[in-house]
């Protein structure tokens, strides 16, 4: 039994001290047996799990969730801290030292208009201090583990800053159109349609950017429609689903569709 002190109000130094009680001798089993890898879709879980407190606009579930994505940080920097390659102080030196010298119109002597030239100056204090000397380096570094649908709509931006970019939504609808055909000319044998297929979709991303929409949010609320949509065919539906022919299914959808408010129905 860990003996730990009682209090009406714990802070930052009680939370890393029961992080190192969790992963050594005399701790949990569990905690002490994990690594990065094995806890690495927990962080993601997590930060997916706040990001539906700021969605909900609920700041008791956004407290718990960032409680729980701090117990990741820490819990990540505890094995780095064993490891001898660095702790969680290191982590904030580190952090403060980027703000500090991506901010000079706060900390140092540069005068900026507004947030235009603020985002201005980061990109390019940025690109110095990742050592990106190319556009293409800005562009390869975004990172890989982002949902695919974000990190093409990232890309994309990176891209227009070097004036690589449609001025008009008519470019990247035209090239939906090509890409919708050159994919169904690889269903039928044509071509290879998982590559046609993500063209696509990187196409669609460009739209979604050019009418500044979330591709993420726009999908995510396309699914939500669809399973809304389904309940109530599976309401609509005489008998179970799977024994009615798709004509049958496609009606009630239609149905479905149509007693939905106006909006709802695009």
């Amino acid at each position: 039994m860990v003996s730990f002190p009682q209090k009406e109000h714990y802070d930052l130094n009680d939370f890393r001290q029961v992080i190192a009680i969790l992963r050594h001798p005399g701790g949990c089993p569990w905690d002490q047996a994990q690594d990065h890898h094995s806890i690495r879709r927990n962080f993601i879980e997590e930060v997916y799990e706040a990001c539906e407190g700021i969605d909900n606009d609920d700041p008791v579930l956004l407290r718990e969730e960032l409680g729980d994505v701090l117990m990741q940080v820490l819990f990540h920097a505890s094995i780095e801290e064993d490891a001898g390659r660095f702790d969680i102080d290191d982590v904030a030196d580190q952090a403060v030292k980027k703000l500090i010298f991506r901010h000079p119109h706060v900390f140092g002597t540069v005068d900026v208009s507004g947030t235009e030239e603020v985002l201005t100056n980061w990109d390019q204090l940025k690109r110095q201090e990742k050592h990106q000397e190319s556009y293409t380096d800005t562009l390869d570094a975004v990172a890989r583990t982002l949902p695919a649908l974000w990190r093409a709509e990232k890309v994309q931006k990176k891209a227009a800053k070097a004036g690589f970019d449609w001025q008009e939504l008519d470019g990247p609808l035209d090239k939906i159109r090509e890409e919708t055909d050159e994919l169904q000319a690889a269903a039928q044998g044509e071509g290879n349609p998982a590559e046609e297929l993500g063209d696509l979709l990187f196409a669609v991303v460009n739209a979604a950017r050019k009418l500044e929409l979330d591709p993420e949010d726009a999908l995510n609320a396309a699914t939500e429609k669809f399973i809304a949509r389904f309940r109530r065919v599976e309401e609509l539906a005489p008998s179970d689903m799977t024994t009615l022919p798709l004509s049958t299914l496609e009606a009630l959808w239609q149905q479905a569709k149509s007693q939905e408010e106006p909006h709802e129905q695009d």
